[in-house]
C-alpha cells in the first residue's frame, strides 16, 4: 500500500473513531442532563467561541499528523496506527452502557469510594480506593479492566492511543545514550502500566528490549498479561507494586515511562513516585511522563479542566493542573 493511501486510510480510521466517540459523548451527556440534573450544576459553561479559540479540532488534527510523521521517521511501524482492540470493542461496548446507570447513581449519592463486597481493598493506599471516572469498583475489578481502554478512547475522541504513542519518540531519543548496549539488555519500565497498551506500543517500537511493568491492580495486570501475550517477542515482566516503593535495584533501568498516572496521584505522592523513578534509572537514562496539560500550558482551558474534574471524579486533578512537575 502506498504511503498516500496508507495515510488516507489512517485519517479515515481516526475520523471514524472520533465521530463515534463524540456521538457517544453527546448522547450520554443529553441522557445525563435529563436524568441527573444535579451534576449539570457543577459544570462550568464552555462556549462555542471558547472551543473555537482553543482550536480543539486543530489540536486533534495536529496530534494525528505528529503520529503519522513519527511512522514516516521510523519511530514505530505504521501497523501500530491500526492496532485497535476490535474484539474488546464489540464485546464490551454494550457493557459500557450497562454500567452507566450505576455511575449516575453513585454521582447522585456522592459515593466516590464505593466497592462491591467481593472486592478486596485491604493493603491499598487510601488515595487509590476511589471510583475514578465513577467507574464500578475503581481499578480493582476485571470488569473495570475490560472496559478501561474503550472508556478512555471514548473520553478522548478516539485519540487515546495516539496520545500514548507520544512517549515513543522521546524514549528512542533518550536511549541513544546507551547505543553501546546490546538491544536485548536494554531495560524499560512502565509505571502504572494498566492494561499494557503502552508496553504493547513500546514492544512494537523496540522489539528486542526487555520490558517491565508495575501496577497496583491485579485485575489490570491480568488484562495486561492477556493483551501482551498476543504479540511476538519476550513477554514483559509484570509486577503488582506501589509506585511509591518500586521493587527494583537502584540504577537498574535505562528508561522509565508513565502514562496517565500523575493526575491521579495526591500532591504529596507525586514527588515520591518521581524520586522512585529516578532511583531505579541508570545515570544518563530517561524518564518520560505523558499526562494531561496543565494550567500554565493553556490558561484558557481552565473551564475544561474544572469540568473534567467535576464530571469524571478526579479528586487530585485540580492540584495536578497547577503542580510544578519540573
Amino acid at each position: 500500500m502506498s504511503d498516500t493511501l496508507t495515510k488516507l486510510t489512517y485519517q479515515t480510521f481516526q475520523q471514524g473513531k472520533s465521530f463515534f466517540s463524540f456521538t457517544h459523548q453527546a448522547l450520554t451527556t443529553k441522557l445525563r442532563d435529563l436524568l441527573v440534573p444535579r451534576l449539570r450544576q457543577r459544570i462550568k459553561p464552555v462556549s462555542q467561541e471558547l472551543l473555537l479559540k482553543l482550536k480543539v479540532q486543530e489540536r486533534l488534527n495536529h496530534l494525528l499528523e505528529i503520529d503519522w510523521q513519527d511512522t514516516e521517521k521510523g519511530v514505530y511501524p505504521k501497523e501500530l496506527l491500526f492496532d485497535n482492540p476490535w474484539e474488546d470493542f464489540f464485546r464490551f461496548y454494550p457493557q459500557v452502557w450497562l454500567d452507566i446507570p450505576q455511575i449516575w447513581e453513585r454521582i447522585q449519592l456522592n459515593k466516590y469510594q464505593n466497592f462491591s463486597s467481593e472486592i478486596e481493598t485491604d493493603g491499598y493506599p487510601s488515595y487509590y480506593l476511589q471510583n475514578f471516572h465513577h467507574q464500578s469498583n475503581g481499578y480493582l475489578s476485571d470488569l473495570s479492566a475490560n472496559l478501561y481502554d474503550l472508556q478512555v478512547e471514548l473520553l478522548f475522541g478516539g485519540s487515546a492511543d495516539a496520545m500514548r504513542r507520544r512517549v515513543l519518540s522521546p524514549l528512542k531519543r533518550g536511549l541513544k545514550t546507551f547505543e553501546f548496549v546490546i538491544p536485548r539488555q536494554i531495560r524499560i519500565l512502565d509505571v502504572a502500566c494498566g492494561t499494557g497498551r503502552t508496553l504493547r506500543m513500546i514492544r512494537a517500537a523496540l522489539p528486542q528490549a526487555s520490558l517491565y511493568g508495575t501496577d497496583l491492580s491485579p485485575a489490570y495486570l491480568r488484562k495486561a498479561n492477556e493483551l501482551l501475550s498476543q504479540i511476538p517477542g519476550e513477554l514483559p515482566q509484570l509486577l503488582q507494586a506501589n509506585a511509591e516503593e518500586l521493587p527494583y535495584l537502584d540504577n537498574y533501568f535505562h528508561a522509565v515511562t508513565s502514562v496517565f498516572l500523575f493526575h491521579e496521584l495526591p500532591a504529596n505522592v507525586r514527588p515520591t513516585v518521581i524520586e522512585q523513578c529516578f532511583r531505579v534509572i541508570k545515570p544518563g537514562g530517561v524518564l518520560i511522563i505523558c499526562d494531561s496539560l496543565q494550567l500554565n500550558d493553556c490558561p484558557e482551558m481552565a473551564p475544561i479542566f474544572h469540568n473534567f474534574q467535576a464530571i469524571y471524579h478526579e479528586p487530585y486533578y485540580r492540584h495536578y493542573t497547577t503542580d510544578n512537575l519540573v
